[in-house]
């Protein structure tokens, strides 16, 4: 019966993409634990590529900037929260500025001709509070903060717990909004497949884990008509997609611990549709 179940995981499907939003290249965090960081830099430039901006970010320059975190494990794992602690701490600086770890950190940020402190930069690529982190659990009061129970969550970092249709709602309009989204969750289902570049549920193996973060980038649907998210992952581009994986909207319904949007994106929707 599970062999049966994971070949239906496994089916080919072709996929119609009905939203694309722009993205900077495809990257591998290689053997480093920062997808967190990976992800949320990459909603980030997705915001600002969407506006017309042009920006790609450093996650070489969090990665060196985390161990001053003195509560930062050595593995260097986070929450997508904890990209935007760092770089409200420490800033942040244009991809081309530091590439790799093993150069020092830049004391100052180039864009446009203009130079900027690294606590300048960020600012001007994310401003305090312009992210919000939302998340669904059954354990504690809906649109009240909770704190996830998970390994990553080392800062004591809290989420707006919503219903799970809700929170599918909400970032399926910041993506048709052209909003720059980060997803974290549990790929430990046998129905996440990197190689084939989909994530469907067979069957649930357990409860939802904290296991990787990626950046949602469009929608698409299926040759039967099954709804998707487009996320790009950072394990590079040796999948069937280049990078890309298809989300089945089932998946994210039962495999989300977090998703990161902008506020406007969360008070918009909730201005379309008062129930949410």
């Amino acid at each position: 019966m599970l062999l049966a179940l994971a070949g239906c995981a496994k089916r080919e499907s072709t996929f119609q993409t009905e939203v694309l939003n722009s993205f900077t290249p495809i990257k591998s965090q290689g053997k480093s634990q920062l997808c967190w960081a990976y992800a949320m830099l990459a909603a980030i430039e997705t915001e600002h590529i969407m506006r017309g901006d042009s920006v790609n970010l450093s996650v070489a320059y969090v990665s060196k900037m985390l161990e001053k975190e003195p509560s930062a494990p050595e593995t260097k794992r986070g929450m997508c929260q904890t990209l935007l602690n760092i770089i409200g701490r420490y800033g942040l600086v244009p991809y081309e500025s530091m590439r790799t770890t093993e150069v020092p950190p830049p004391k100052w940020a180039f864009m446009n001709g203009m130079q900027y402190t690294p606590q300048e930069f960020a600012r001007s690529v994310c401003a305090p509070g312009e992210y919000v982190g939302l998340g669904s659990t059954k354990h504690s009061p809906y649109y009240e903060y909770f704190e996830p129970d998970v390994p990553d969550n080392w800062e004591h970092n809290q989420l707006l717990n919503i219903p799970s249709d809700s929170l599918l709602t909400i970032t399926e309009r910041a993506i048709r909004k052209g909003h720059g989204v980060a997803w974290e969750g549990d790929i430990s289902e046998m129905g996440f497949d990197w190689k084939e570049g989909v994530a469907r549920l067979s069957f649930i193996s357990g409860t939802t884990t904290d296991d990787h973060c990626m950046a949602i980038v469009g929608l698409a649907r299926d040759d039967v008509g099954e709804r998707y998210f487009i996320m790009k992952n950072s394990w590079g581009k040796a999948n069937a997609y280049h990078g890309l994986m298809y989300m089945h909207f089932d998946y994210f319904l039962k495999k989300t611990l977090a998703v990161f949007l902008p506020k406007e994106a969360v008070m918009a929707s909730l201005r379309n549709e008062p129930s949410l």
